[in-house]
């Protein structure tokens, strides 16, 4: 067992092939002694994982990954130590999924019109265990069908904002995120800012309660993980990392690529917005 956490796994309550048990033997299999379940707008992945884990030499954190918006450009929010039994977040969880599924019926209603008719709403939904419908199940079943050659050409051709399939979310902005985040006990942390690419936030994202960035990050450069480091320091924010891993349906990561130490995990902790959570 090494010293490593890995901050950033998803399950198949959202948009990953893995249940929850297969996270947790995919990453005692890669050694680590910590993973935060983080699954898109919902915690349903996070108690089973816990019971997965029970009596075993792994801690499982709390967490999810919330979608919010700001000027057009998508900016996810983790949450970790989350109250995830009670509270604000499981009512806001449902107005999420509702939202899910409109916004799926909606780019099937656009897809019908550009002539893609053979993909039904009740296949999309049985790509994941909960109502967390999104584009990558759509750009699942794009490709199997063979109206695009890979998963990301979905994105490219009709699921991109622009694009004919597209509708648009749930209207959140980030600060909405980290208060959410905050009112369940929990530590708000940037993902993947290198995606964003919407630094100049950060510091406003800081003063609303930040406490994190996620610096380290799967295929990334040095050059690139030094800069979010820099940037992390200047503000005084923990950094935080993982893998981002969805199980084989995202093959350009795995659990455990990308890690950080577990010293990391007890600064989330300590930083904490109230109490002890649930485990």
């Amino acid at each position: 067992m090494i010293d490593s956490a890995d901050l950033h796994v998803h399950t198949y309550f959202s948009d990953s092939s893995s249940s929850p048990q297969e996270v947790v033997d995919g990453a005692l299999k890669a050694g680590l002694c910590s993973i935060a379940i983080t699954d898109h707008d919902i915690v349903e992945g996070v108690l089973p994982a816990i019971e997965a884990a029970r009596g075993l030499a792994i801690e499982v954190v709390p967490g999810i990954e919330l979608s919010s918006e700001f000027e057009g450009c998508d900016i996810h929010i983790l949450g970790y130590f989350i109250d995830y039994q009670q509270g604000p977040l499981l009512d806001k969880i449902e107005v999420f999924l509702d939202a899910r599924i409109n916004r799926m019926k909606q780019m099937l209603v656009n897809l019908k019109a550009e002539g893609i008719s053979n993909i039904e709403f009740e296949e999309v939904c049985a790509l994941t265990r909960s109502r967390a419908v999104g584009r990558s199940h759509l750009a699942i079943l794009l490709q199997q069908k063979g109206w695009v050659s890979n998963f990301k050409g979905a994105f490219e051709k009709y699921l991109g904002p622009g694009c004919p399939g597209y509708a648009p979310k749930y209207k959140q902005t980030p600060f909405e995120a980290i208060a959410l985040i905050k009112s369940c006990g929990g530590v708000a942390v940037m993902a993947h800012p290198m995606l964003t690419q919407k630094d100049e936030l950060i510091p406003s994202l800081v003063a609303a309660g930040l406490k994190g960035l996620e610096v380290y990050y799967p295929n990334c450069t040095d050059t690139v993980i030094r800069f979010y480091e820099g940037i992390a320091q200047k503000h005084g924010l923990i950094l935080t990392g993982g893998s981002d891993d969805h199980g084989k349906d995202k093959v350009y990561t795995y659990i455990g690529k990308k890690t950080v130490p577990y010293s990391t995990v007890e600064q989330l902790r300590q930083a904490r917005s109230y109490g002890s959570i649930p485990s």
